[in-house]
């Protein structure tokens, strides 16, 4: 699949696929992320190649609307009606996904947004906005939610205030940020997030990616989930391999040039008796780098010169 505007490639041809868990798109401003977040929502359709998504192909019309039944999109600083109340808005959305009003507040309640159901959306400090545009956008319980650049409201917030380790805007980001970090991780099945800088979603997604001059790179993650073996459906996908041979995958989201195979299942040893071993996965021991210090030449210290006394005058004084 691949992504134009203005001439330029934002996402040059590539076959990628994005499985379960929360995956991170990191890049500069103008790389090109909130338009292939409206690739992925159908929004727009790719330049070149094929997009499938939850095993729809966008390209007919029937597929499409299934596949849109599935999505649920938040752009970067959505636009809000003036006045609008949260829970207005959250009721709204569900009327526009053909949703009914008590699923509305059920999510509205999941999303601790209860108490501030009659508040404007103006009048919301900028993480209880940022609920009630994700209740919004999960108010139909989609496999497969994109959220560009959710903490750019909050970041804009946090500037006024001294942004340093002690300040407290940085206080309050980081605050916010570790209370609605759960929240994203629990909205779907699949969450594709935005952001400017890497170390905003290093630590916390399961996969990383850059883009950067229309090149997609997967950077490696620090999360927890990540060092246990990434998400549950890779686990999954881990034990399928091992057992049969065969990768069994979750909803995904596909950018079609040519497909992928599973990896295949290494061969068994046969033991005396006729009996077949399991085989046994091992992991190979990271060797540990040697460590050697440089040897730096002492410096050379000069040898204090001898005063000489004061000449006397020729008076003898």
């Amino acid at each position: 699949m691949g992504v134009r505007r203005g001439g330029r490639w934002l996402l040059r041809p590539v076959t990628f696929g994005v499985p379960e868990g929360v995956v991170g798109l990191a890049g500069p401003p103008g790389a090109g992320k909130s338009t292939l977040l409206a690739t992925f929502a159908t929004l727009r359709r790719p330049n070149a190649g094929a997009l499938h998504i939850l095993g729809h192909d966008i390209t007919n019309a029937t597929a499409l609307r299934a596949a849109r039944a599935g999505i649920g999109y938040l752009p970067a600083r959505f636009a809000r009606a003036e006045h609008m109340t949260a829970g207005e808005f959250v009721e709204y959305a569900a009327y526009y996904k053909r949703t009914s009003a008590s699923t509305a507040r059920s999510t509205m309640r999941r999303l601790d947004l209860a108490e501030a159901a009659g508040t404007e959306l103006a009048l919301l400090p900028a993480d209880v906005r940022l609920r009630a545009g994700l209740a919004a956008a999960c108010v139909h319980e989609p496999a497969v939610v994109l959220l560009d650049d959710p903490f750019g409201d909050l970041c804009a917030a946090a500037e006024p205030w001294p942004t340093g380790a002690a300040g407290p805007g940085r206080h309050a980001l980081t605050a916010a940020m570790a209370e609605l970090i759960p929240v994203l991780r629990a909205l779907a099945p699949t969450v594709v997030i935005t952001a400017d800088a890497p170390e905003t979603l290093d630590g916390w997604c399961d996969r990383l990616f850059t883009l950067a001059r229309g090149r997609l790179t997967e950077q490696p993650t620090h999360s927890a989930a990540a060092r246990r073996g990434r998400t549950p459906a890779d686990r999954r996908v881990l034990g399928a391999t091992a057992h049969d041979g065969t990768a069994h995958d979750g909803p995904r989201l596909d950018g079609a040039g040519a497909g992928g195979t599973a990896p295949e299942a290494a061969p068994r040893k046969r033991s005396g008796a006729g009996h077949r071993r399991p085989a046994r996965l091992s992991l190979p021991r990271p060797a540990l780098p040697q460590l050697s210090l440089p040897q730096l030449p002492l410096p050379q210290l000069a040898r204090p010169r001898a005063r000489r006394p004061p000449a006397g005058s020729a008076s003898g004084v």
